[in-house]
């Protein structure tokens, strides 16, 4: 551009927004958030939250809000409080609470002093409820849950006002009190607000606002048995915090205006809620509720199996924090509900453990070939790099032998067009070592391929051979050196992208994958692994990136689970069964 040409409109401010957010362009809520500083709104202060339910564990999707909330925190010199939504005690669980503050200390962040659950607020909030019944702004209804329901209406046509609606704010007050000391049953009476029966929205068609139950809560015990519904909650929790900036999802969208509702009649301090739309994944489900319902049902092994999409389960399988947090980067946020290719994610992961993991070599289908030729009790320790992306992360020695493991795919006895690995009188490159040459396949009874004897050029270590090409270059592990291993293949739980999408009369888990998890027993792996620590990650040489399992492995038994293989082998299975599909 000449300094003749002029900018679009607007141009100027997209410039800035873009050098504002490191090189690239701020999101809408980022946005935001500049304005308000701008005006000086809130006195210049940003304050988030991320504020989850304690009643199950965290997935892929609320690292995206993690990162979010954290993140503008951090981005603006703000503040950020991890606060528990703990108003159902019926579902909720300190084991739950424990894990949420695992895994948002291990993506990376920090609320400092600033722990907050709902239930500090629950005297509060029943003081809250009383004045609005004092106001004639909140009654207490007999009606059961299924005739409230009923009574609500639809969208097409408005509810009709509960018989108890008209209660003096005494009689409401008396009643509430009563419900408090435990008079009452659970289910009997709600405590509901008074707006309007008739509204557009379902949502302010008088709400209710808390319900009888006696429970104990984990963290209260008994001492109540009435407790607040969420949407009496968490507006007003983040009120009492004095958040700036309240980011939800957009199912909070329709809720919004109830939320500003109890903010107006209370007369207290109101937070900005600003919606966003929260993550899908192609193969992944996301409901809380059906994912506990896996591990109940023991179609998964628990919350942390590496095949969920939970936070644990992604740490156990060796995903690291900083892909994660370079996902959620990526993908960006949006005012609009959208579905992301788990391939990207995928890719977040492979990237970073390709700059960072060392290299190893394992065989998870062992073939022993004899190099017939190779000095018998002779062992060499050859040179191998750690990671050719990292020059600093040095070399390792691994020895070798005249017996070793190849893997079984390595070897084609009728070999087809384009193999450029072993088979009869063919030769082939070992990684750091030799060029070998096929002289004899062994069987057995079965006329399976046990065995292979070769013979070695003792002039190639380190170089190419004189006058010849070889193409190929496999892995191998010395037989007598080998440390076995189970190794764990995990592959995507779903085999369709949209999980949810079944047939009528079908149920979601008609789409789980019946080959998401092989176990390999006994597979010959470099002896440097045998020390190598719980959550330790590897790039296992032309296989993909395995880490040592957190739960499962022992000084006595190495359990390597399979974090990503080196490519998206999905995307040549589908771009297969598309040009099949068009034939």
């Amino acid at each position: 551009m000449t300094k003749n040409e002029r900018m679009p409109d607007g141009a100027d401010k997209d410039a800035e927004a873009v050098e504002a957010a490191g090189g690239r362009s701020l999101n809408f809520i980022e946005q935001i958030v500049e304005d308000d500083l701008q005006r000086g709104k809130h006195g210049g202060r940003v304050h988030t939250r991320f504020p989850p339910e304690p009643n199950g564990y965290l997935h892929i999707g609320h690292a995206k809000s993690i990162c979010l909330n954290f993140g503008l925190a951090a981005k603006y010199n703000g503040l950020c409080n991890l606060r528990f939504d703990d108003t159902n005690p019926c579902k909720e669980d300190v084991e739950y609470v424990d894990s949420i503050m695992e895994d948002v200390r291990w993506l990376g962040f920090d609320w400092e002093d600033r722990l907050f659950y709902a239930s500090d607020y629950f005297e509060q909030l029943y003081q809250w409820a009383v004045q609005l019944i004092r106001d004639g702004k909140a009654y207490v209804c007999d009606l059961t849950a299924d005739e409230t329901r009923q009574h609500r209406g639809t969208l097409t046509q408005p509810g009709r006002n509960s018989p108890c609606r008209e209660r003096s704010a005494a009689e409401n007050l008396d009643l509430f009190q009563r419900m408090r000391a435990g008079e009452f049953p659970d289910g009997s009476r709600t405590l509901r607000a008074k707006i309007d029966m008739a509204h557009p929205n379902l949502n302010l068609r008088d709400p209710v606002l808390y319900r009888i139950l006696h429970a104990s809560h984990h963290r209260t015990g008994d001492r109540w048995c009435i407790y607040p519904m969420y949407d009496f909650t968490h507006g007003q929790s983040d009120s009492i915090e004095r958040i700036t900036h309240s980011i939800c999802t957009l199912e909070f969208e329709n809720h919004r205006p109830l939320y500003d509702w109890f903010i107006r009649e209370l007369g207290i301090f109101a937070p900005q809620q600003i919606e966003f739309a929260r993550l899908n994944l192609t193969y992944t489900m996301m409901s809380k509720r059906k994912l506990l319902e896996l591990v109940k049902q023991q179609l998964v092994n628990g919350w942390d199996d590496p095949r969920m999409p939970t936070i644990c389960g992604l740490r156990r399988r060796g995903y690291t924090p900083e892909s994660i947090r370079r996902f959620c980067d990526r993908i960006g946020v949006a005012k609009f509900n959208s579905t992301i290719d788990v391939a990207v994610l995928e890719n977040c992961v492979r990237e970073h453990l390709n700059a960072i993991a060392p290299r190893a070599m394992a065989v998870l289908r062992p073939l022993r070939v004899v190099i017939e030729d190779y000095p018998a009790g002779q062992v060499e320790q050859l040179e191998a790099v750690n990671n050719p992306e990292d020059p600093a992360a040095g070399t390792r020695k691994v020895p070798f032998a005249r017996e070793i493991y190849i893997e079984r795919d390595d070897f084609r006895e009728d070999p087809p067009k384009q193999f450029h690995r072993l088979a009869p009188g063919r030769e082939v490159r070992l990684r750091y070592a030799y060029v070998i040459k096929c002289r004899e396949v062994i069987k057995d009874e079965r006329g399976e391929v046990v065995e292979l004897r070769c013979t070695h050029d003792s002039q190639t270590l380190g170089k190419p051979p004189e006058g010849r090409a070889v193409k190929g270059v496999i892995h191998w592990v010395s037989v007598a050196h080998a440390c076995p291993a189970e190794v764990r293949l995990y592959d995507r739980l779903f085999t369709n992208e949209d999980p949810e999408s079944v047939a009528a009369g079908q149920d979601y888990k008609e789409n789980l994958n019946p080959g998401s998890l092989a176990v390999l027993r006994d597979c010959p792996v470099e002896p440097g692994l045998a020390d190598a620590a719980p959550g330790s990650r590897f790039q296992f040489e032309r296989l993909g990136y395995f880490c040592v399992d957190a739960k499962d492995s022992t000084p006595d038994a190495l359990v390597l689970n399979r974090t990503v293989s080196l490519r998206d082998t999905w995307a040549k299975i589908e771009k297969s069964q598309s040009k099949g599909r068009r034939t």
